[in-house]
């Protein structure tokens, strides 16, 4: 899988703060691992939108990531609000995540991440428009 970032990216990373910082990064890790685990997924592209990291497949639907100052204490991993994502994230998942609205699962900066569980939600998402139509989104 070929990785196309976009440099303001970086600059993004490296302005949160420090304690937010590893979390920020290592969420990140397990997008990128997730779609490098995807042989439908020949190239994932890093940039920003609405000045947040998001990432972007052929298939897929833009997943955004992002700690903000008027939540200090979590970050969270956004998705389209108007798709089926997070309601179906919510069916299967419920009792593993913090979801808020249709649009994001938050984590507590000093929680453990549900890493299986939230690789399954990433799949989904860069894959969305070949699962959409599926029950459950194909799961």
């Amino acid at each position: 899988m070929k990785l196309i970032t976009n440099n303001e990216v970086e600059e993004v990373f490296q302005n949160y703060p420090e304690k937010v910082k590893q979390q920020m990064y290592s969420l990140r890790e397990l997008v990128i691992n997730t779609a490098s685990n995807i042989k439908e997924i020949d190239k994932l592209e890093e940039t920003l939108r609405w000045g947040e990291p998001s990432y972007i497949t052929k298939f897929g639907s833009t997943l955004r990531i992002d700690w903000k100052p008027k939540t200090p204490n979590q970050y969270a991993i956004y998705f389209k609000c108007t798709s089926k994502l997070v309601p179906t994230f919510k069916t299967l998942y419920k009792n593993e995540f913090n979801f808020e609205g249709n649009r994001a699962i938050c984590f507590k900066l000093d929680e453990e991440i549900p890493r299986d569980e939230l690789k399954q939600c990433i799949s989904m998402a860069m894959m969305y428009h070949k699962l959409k139509h599926l029950p459950l989104l194909g799961v």
